[in-house]
């Protein structure tokens, strides 16, 4: 019987058949690690990388900014954008199926209409500015290949950009990303809001784990100190000082930075959650202009095996939680959008019928969110296979018609301005969407 876990315990994941299980940690963050002792001429770095062991590390980029935001748990698609034209959906799911736009009733009860197909869950209601000036768009039967419904796998294949598990690549293909652009190497470039780095990220010594930037600083509080650091990096003439020299001028823009005390433009609100924290700390980076290229946050428990709820309850609170901290973003920077490109993804979706706890169990295809100024919003992107029977896979999923990789190709060639799609997914041919 499927058991309820604590979503707000990162330590415990279902392992795939109901049962909480204890989510191994099976490395340190490196900044813990790096608390260990102190690194070289006396720094204490909150950085996952030595300025000692780094190449030359120079300001620059590319002037955009990727937000990818991983739900973790298998967020289910089928409910954050609806199919309330199928009349299967409605079959599958007599408890959890969520009204279409033009039932009566409370518009907080009833999806938003995205077209004549298509519905978003009203959870998501801070999004609709975004999707009705067009820099919002939903990509829906979207996944990976992972047959093992298992959270760890699936995500793991996700964060390293494979197939499945039998895919074989190194390191993350944000790592792959970042590697192939070192020259573009700069102490804030990428930062992952979370206290370990995300398998995206591993393997590049150019990305950063922090709960709070305001831990990126010199443990010291001697004035002293700090001038006998700038002093020896001054006037660098090899990559060592360069770098010592470079990270000393980013903790010096970071004095007096307090996300706590950050002033969002436009009136924008930030929720008080982790995920709302995160996306705080991203638009205060980017108003800062300190070079922040990616940017890594999670949402956690997105397993909802029991007791899911449609407009009110569980899923309905987590989705509130994503719009308002996406949309307190999209507020915050404006015109400033231009150039920031949020993702979000998940590692699968739920079960088409919904379960006797009232929740959906581990599926197949979700969906995935594409946010930014100038993509072509307003707009559900799918090869939609349909809810009939003999249109699922086993065992009664959604299937995957679009591959992640694409929708993630796309918005790298088309808004990051990186086209070497080999370098990020070895051996995978994109299919082109249209959406950025």
């Amino acid at each position: 019987m499927a058991m309820k876990h604590n979503i707000n315990n990162p330590n415990f994941y279902c392992n795939g058949h109901g049962e909480l299980k204890p989510a191994e940690r099976s490395r340190f963050s490196r900044r813990e690690a790096l608390s260990l002792g102190l690194l070289g001429a006396g720094l204490l770095w909150a950085n996952p990388r030595t300025a000692l062991a780094q190449a030359a590390i120079r300001k620059g980029g590319t002037g955009h900014t990727l937000v990818v935001i991983f739900l973790r748990g298998g967020a289910d698609g089928l409910n954050i954008v609806t199919p309330f034209a199928e009349d299967e959906y409605y079959k599958n799911r007599p408890s959890l199926a969520i009204a279409n736009p033009k039932s009566g009733g409370l518009e907080k009860d009833r999806l938003i209409g995205l077209d004549d197909f298509f519905g978003m869950n009203p959870a998501l209601a801070s999004l609709r500015q975004a999707w009705d000036a067009g820099e919002l768009a939903w990509v829906q039967a979207v996944g990976s290949q992972d047959q093992t419904h298992s959270h760890f796998e699936a995500m793991n294949t996700m964060e390293r950009g494979l197939k499945n598990q039998a895919d074989q690549s190194s390191g993350g293909w944000l790592a792959r990303y970042l590697n192939a652009t070192s020259d573009q190497n700069h102490p804030l470039r990428a930062v992952s809001f979370s206290s370990i780095l995300p398998d995206s990220l591993m393997g590049s010594p150019a990305a950063l784990a922090v709960n709070n930037i305001s831990d990126f600083k010199l443990t010291s509080e001697s004035e002293q100190f700090a001038a006998t650091l700038e002093a020896m990096y001054s006037n660098a003439t090899d990559q060592m000082a360069r770098a010592g020299e470079e990270t000393l001028q980013v903790l010096k823009s970071l004095e007096g930075v307090d996300p706590n005390s950050y002033k969002p433009n436009n009136g924008a609100t930030y929720p008080v959650s982790q995920l709302g924290q995160g996306m705080k700390q991203v638009g205060m980076l980017i108003r800062r202009g300190l070079g922040l290229e990616v940017a890594c946050l999670e949402s956690l428990g997105w397993d909802s095996h029991v007791a899911q709820g449609t407009t009110e309850g569980w899923l309905t609170e987590l989705l509130r939680d994503l719009g308002d901290s996406i949309g307190a973003l999209h507020k915050d920077l404006g015109a400033e959008m231009k150039n920031v490109t949020v993702v979000v993804q998940t590692e699968f979706g739920r079960r088409v019928g919904e379960n006797s706890g009232l929740g959906t169990d581990h599926g197949s295809a979700s969906c995935m969110m594409v946010l930014g100024g100038g993509i072509n919003g307003g707009k559900v992107y799918t090869e939609w296979p349909g809810l009939a029977p003999e249109q699922l896979a086993d065992p009664g999923d959604l299937k995957v018609t679009t591959d992640y990789r694409s929708v993630l190709t796309e918005v790298m060639s088309s808004r990051i301005g990186f086209t070497d799609a080999q370098s990020l997914f070895p051996g995978f041919k994109p299919n082109s969407i249209g959406l950025a």
